[in-house]
């Protein structure tokens, strides 16, 4: 993919890719996330994303909402442990109305107390709805059984006891230490000249200056395998087994993602889903998943089952993994397993906006972003051998975690 970048005289980076189509996506990837909280302020990062359309210095959330709703376009936000993104989606016509916008919330929010008081009680209601769903909270808790005591293993919404101590001062000093220039990117997809973002972008930032983020984050202490059972009162149990992975800039990571997706991929030929589900009937929902931060990652698998079935499962599981850590895949396998992925990786490329979320996080972290054909390039150089020495370095059974909901 082709891309362009610029980095104005106040330090903010811009990437744009160019497209054909009459939807244009752009917005800030901010290098702040759930670990750069203080312990007070957990919970903190995903509160600055809501609180962030209420109001700024010369808008009301009012006019916030409807300045791209009147135009058909839309507004999005969200959190991570890593990164904050703030984007909108518009016909490529009103991109000038975009960028002064985003550029308002993003720099001059003033996060009125008022509104606050009003937004707390939904990020509640998020939290409780979100701890009604033990298939979505058991992700949550594995990160912090990894990753004890460590910002990494907390969770994104925070706790509604510090939610409701934050005020507008709170919300005020993480974006001062976080929301600058040199700290972030804005990216563009879309059918726009460059010169014209570029000139559009300088405008809109034209009275924030150049300033330095003073951040340190904590690595990930020693990772111990922890096994824990926590009773829950649902009629199906759910697990997790998995480890710490590699980080972002990892070049091993390339071939734990084909094994990720080999084992457990959203292919319904997944070794997983084929001798939990489609053999034996033992699951619904089967899947492996990997994520790389800039310092670590993790692998998991869920599923969910009945209690009666669960060490079943679990050594169904373990059998699967011991078989890639065994058995060197074959050219035929290797091979059907690269067209998969690849497949899979061009579909997903179809989707404009996810493309230019993606742009935007590669160009935060990388300095750069990869199209698809270079994906391709990393997967299509990957050896049976490498692979059999990621399995048994990742999969090794000693090395794993396991969660359970019972």
């Amino acid at each position: 993919m082709s891309y362009n970048t610029f980095t104005l005289s106040n330090g903010l980076r811009i990437i744009h890719a160019p497209n054909l189509s009459k939807v244009a996506y752009c917005g800030f990837a901010v290098d702040a996330g759930t670990r750069d909280e203080y312990e007070q302020e957990q919970g903190m990062a995903h509160f600055v994303e809501h609180l962030i359309f209420k109001g700024t210095e010369k808008r009301h959330a009012w006019h916030i909402l409807n300045r791209m709703e009147n135009v058909g376009g839309d507004l999005n936000a969200y959190t991570n442990k890593e990164e904050t993104v703030i984007y909108s989606a518009f016909l490529a016509e009103h991109f000038p109305r975009a960028v002064e916008l985003l550029a308002d919330i993003v720099f001059h929010s003033t996060f009125p107390q008022h509104e606050i008081d009003k937004e707390v009680e939904v990020i509640i209601d998020e939290i409780q709805s979100y701890e009604d769903s033990p298939s979505e909270l058991i992700f949550d808790d594995f990160e912090e059984l990894i990753f004890p005591n460590h910002p990494l293993g907390r969770n994104i919404l925070g706790k509604p006891e510090l939610l409701r101590q934050f005020t507008s001062r709170n919300a005020l000093e993480f974006t001062a230490r976080f929301y600058k220039t040199t700290n972030m990117v804005f990216f563009v997809q879309g059918n726009i000249d460059f010169k014209k973002v570029i000139r559009t972008v300088e405008k809109a930032v034209s009275d924030i200056s150049l300033s330095e983020t003073n951040r340190q984050r904590i690595a990930p202490f020693t990772y111990i395998p922890q096994t824990l059972t926590i009773n829950k009162d649902t009629h199906q149990a759910h697990v997790m087994i998995g480890s710490r992975g590699y980080h972002a800039y990892d070049e091993k990571r390339t071939g734990l993602y084909l094994l990720n997706n080999i084992l457990g991929g959203p292919g319904m030929n997944s070794r997983l889903n084929l001798a939990l589900r489609e053999r034996r009937g033992l699951v619904y929902n089967v899947e492996a998943n990997l994520t790389s931060y800039t310092d670590t990652g993790v692998f998991c698998i869920y599923f969910g089952t009945d209690t009666e079935d669960v060490d079943h499962c679990i050594r169904l599981v373990h059998k699967e993994l011991k078989k890639l850590r065994d058995n060197k895949l074959t050219g035929a396998q290797l091979t059907a397993a690269k067209k998969q992925i690849i497949g899979q990786i061009g579909v997903a490329s179809d989707n404009f906006e996810n493309n230019a979320l993606d742009m935007g996080k590669a160009f935060l972290h990388y300095g750069k972003f990869e199209g698809p054909g270079e994906v391709f390039k990393r997967i299509e150089a990957l050896t049976a051998e490498q692979l059999l020495e990621i399995a048994n370095e990742m999969f090794a059974e000693e090395y794993l975690s396991t969660l359970v909901y019972s």
